[in-house]
């Protein structure tokens, strides 16, 4: 069985008419990030890309911003009670001379990762890098592909139709990388953590395309990231709004076909008069 897409037999009825079928389902398990072997958070998660998953939660608490803070990722043993592995259970140490983020209540949930944050002050983290001097300039044309081009990336999503993506994007429209997870929160941390992992970090030039709302945490994220641009299929929040004009991020919502709501950053996105939807033909992401 499937990790990350497993089945149950079920009763569908469809005009009044039922069969028995195996559906698939988008599975939803618990990660428990420790680190330095200290427990430092659990949050519910799609199986898979763990290790980016766990960075990118550290990239997004601005506890780290290359991979040379991080020593080692790995699995911890014995998280049963007969010493077995259940893959849910991460350890991370960091690097000599760095500091640990200070501690608090980081339970999250797939649905929001912010809810465990102890107040709005606490949230505004301290980016290390300026998305606002981001000189990067999109053709509208080419932003109206990256619906299409995220959702042909969404592999288990076919397969399951309850998950959540990320994209990162060049300025051209060049998937770089599409995670998926339940969270829609999650699913950005595994970007973030691959693009860490991967000595990406600052990710200036990029767009970051995400299946449904802009919430504040994903405007956050993305400013954690080096991130200039954040577009979303759905609305964004009054807070996410702010989030992004404070911290000079373009913010693009409601994105479907050529129509979409540019709510702040507006100087980096060139609107062609007739412009179409474009082609969504591209290489696979990583």
């Amino acid at each position: 069985m499937s990790r990350v897409a497993p089945t149950r037999r079920i009763l569908r009825v469809k005009d009044a008419v039922p069969t028995r079928r195996i559906d698939s389902l988008a599975a939803e398990e618990p990660l428990e990030i420790r680190l330095d072997g200290t427990p430092l958070t659990v949050t519910m998660r799609t199986p898979g890309d763990d290790f980016d998953l766990a960075a990118g939660f550290l990239v997004s608490e601005g506890a780290v911003s290359s991979a040379a803070d991080i020593e080692t990722i790995r699995y911890c043993a014995g998280a049963t009670v007969d010493g077995g592995n259940t893959y849910n259970v991460l350890d991370v140490r960091l690097a000599p001379g760095v500091p640990a983020p200070a501690p608090r209540n980081f339970y999250t949930t797939s649905s929001c990762g912010v809810c465990g944050k102890a107040s709005l002050e606490a949230v505004r983290t301290v980016a290390r890098w300026s998305a606002a001097d981001d000189p990067v300039e999109l053709a509208q044309s080419t932003v109206a592909t990256l619906p299409d081009r995220l959702r042909a990336a969404q592999r288990v999503f076919d397969r399951t139709g309850g998950l959540h993506a990320a994209g990162l994007f060049t300025a051209d429209g060049e998937p770089l990388c599409v995670r998926e997870d339940v969270g829609r929160h999650n699913a950005v941390d595994k970007l973030l953590g691959w693009a860490l992992r991967d000595g990406r970090l600052p990710l200036r030039g990029t767009v970051l395309m995400v299946s449904g709302r802009a919430s504040f945490e994903l405007v956050q994220k993305a400013v954690m990231g080096g991130i200039p641009v954040l577009t979303a299929v759905s609305a964004p929040s009054s807070l996410a709004v702010e989030l992004a004009a404070e911290e000079g991020l373009t913010l693009i919502g409601f994105l479907r076909g050529t129509s979409m709501n540019v709510y702040t950053g507006e100087r980096r996105l060139n609107v062609t008069p007739g412009a179409g939807n474009g082609s969504a033909d591209a290489p696979p992401p990583r």
